[in-house]
């Protein structure tokens, strides 16, 4: 039925969004990834090199993941095979994994895209990886998740990540200009309505071509939006920008400089601000979670539990009554003893981690269920801490090639002092007894 279609270009007439009609056909047209496709972006690089290799694709929605995929394809002669793991199975992965073999035998490469591929669970996940290793496909994985947290190790270790940003203003002005073009008219907004579509599409490629369409349909010969009509016929709120029109990246900054710098007032205008401009309260809460961890730490530890008590609040109550409870969590942590520390040494650690690879922990602290690894001397001589002086061992857990390293550094502030103190004292402990 699919080629009866095809063969009378029946599809060809049937209607289409207009961010389909304008999806790019080179790699030239994408709007926004400079730093991938640009002269010397890190896409065109390998293109350049014809060394494409497994990637994964990892940026907010309507960014172009799937369209640069399929440019890929066609740059280096792949057939591209598009699958999403939302509606894919294992039964699905190894049929397209065949049909990629069959292709391979005769000669012809595949780009395979999965879309949302963190959706995959581990297991589906590791069945990419032998089609990986022996060139049956080239993967293109798309995720809106962070893939550190979100796709094995095994298999990021065998695709390169390359990081897709939100569309900023001149790269979303890019596409309404060309909007404007495919459709041989302007769009009937004033500057300020154009400059409030632009805010409203946070970065979405999509979602900005979306709204114009909208705005489009809606219009009556001759007529011509200002925000306030904008904000009706698309049935959003416009965020209020003063004449300078800082965006909601510039605010979202301010606010969150505003907290770290101590000064609740500013952090309370700048919530404000947001909120009366249409800002998903629940944007701003997971923003005020983030301060928490990544600005005061463990310098007040309570901080972390405020944070997620007012989004839980927010969650329960709603608007307007909900708001309070983001205020009251932003004066928190805004008064709050800072602290990075823990910021600081996690950042150490993934660091670490990637200079030094995949060490084996010291085996006296493996466990051993089987007599093949007991035998192996996996748990012989590993201290149970419970039961030594001061609960506390002084063993060593680093793996026998990398020294033990200082990573958290606590500042003389809020909790951490206590923390600090804490670790001085393990730390006598632990060479009082390596050198008894």
């Amino acid at each position: 039925m699919t080629d009866l279609f095809q063969a009378a270009k029946l599809e060809e007439d049937a209607p289409r969004p207009l961010a389909d009609r304008l999806r790019p056909t080179r790699l030239d047209e994408i709007a926004g990834q400079d730093h991938l496709l640009g002269a010397d972006g890190a896409l065109t690089r390998l293109i350049r090199a014809g060394a494409l290799g497994s990637l994964v694709f990892w940026g907010p929605p309507g960014t172009g993941k799937t369209t640069v995929a399929r440019l890929l394809a066609h740059e280096t002669n792949l057939v591209f095979v598009q699958i999403s793991a939302i509606f894919s199975g294992v039964a699905d992965l190894k049929k397209v994994f065949e049909a990629a073999r069959a292709r391979r035998a005769a000669g012809q490469g595949t780009l395979l895209f999965v879309d949302e591929i963190h959706r995959f669970n581990r297991a589906q996940q590791d069945s990419f990886l032998p089609v990986m290793e022996d060139g049956t496909v080239t993967l293109i994985g798309a995720t809106t998740e962070n893939p550190s947290f979100e796709l094995n190790a095994a298999l990021l270790s065998r695709a390169r990540v390359m990081t897709f940003k939100a569309l900023d203003e001149a790269a979303l002005e890019k596409l309404l200009a060309r909007a404007e073009q495919a459709e041989g008219r302007p769009l009937p907004l004033d500057a300020d309505a154009r400059a409030a579509l632009i805010a409203m599409s946070d970065g979405d490629g999509r979602a900005a071509l979306t709204l114009a369409e909208e705005i489009w349909r809606a219009a009556k010969p001759g007529e011509t939006f200002d925000r306030a009509g904008l904000v009706e016929v698309t049935q959003r709120r416009a965020p209020i920008y003063d004449k300078a029109q800082e965006g909601h990246y510039n605010l979202i900054s301010a606010l969150h400089k505003s907290v770290r710098g101590s000064d609740p007032d500013a952090a309370l205008y700048y919530l404000a601000r947001m909120l009366v401009a249409g800002e998903d309260p629940l944007f701003l809460a997971r923003r005020i979670v983030r301060m928490a961890v990544e600005d005061i730490g463990l310098a007040d530890p309570q901080a972390l539990v405020v944070a997620n008590a007012a989004k839980d609040a927010y969650d329960f109550l709603g608007s307007p009554e909900g708001e309070l409870a983001l205020a009251q969590a932003l004066i928190y942590v805004a008064t709050a003893p800072k602290s990075n520390a823990a910021y600081v040494a996690f950042q150490r650690a993934r660091r670490l981690a990637v200079d030094k690879g995949s060490l084996m922990p010291p085996k006296i602290i493996l466990n051993a269920p089987t007599k093949m690894m007991r035998e192996e001397g996996y748990g012989e001589g590993y201290e149970y801490d419970h039961d030594a002086p001061e609960a506390f061992s002084g063993q060593n857990y680093w793996p026998d090639s990398l020294k033990a390293q200082k990573l958290y550094r606590p500042v003389e502030r809020g909790f951490e002092r206590e923390i600090a103190k804490r670790l001085d004292y393990w730390e006598r402990l632990r060479k009082e007894r390596r050198d008894s």
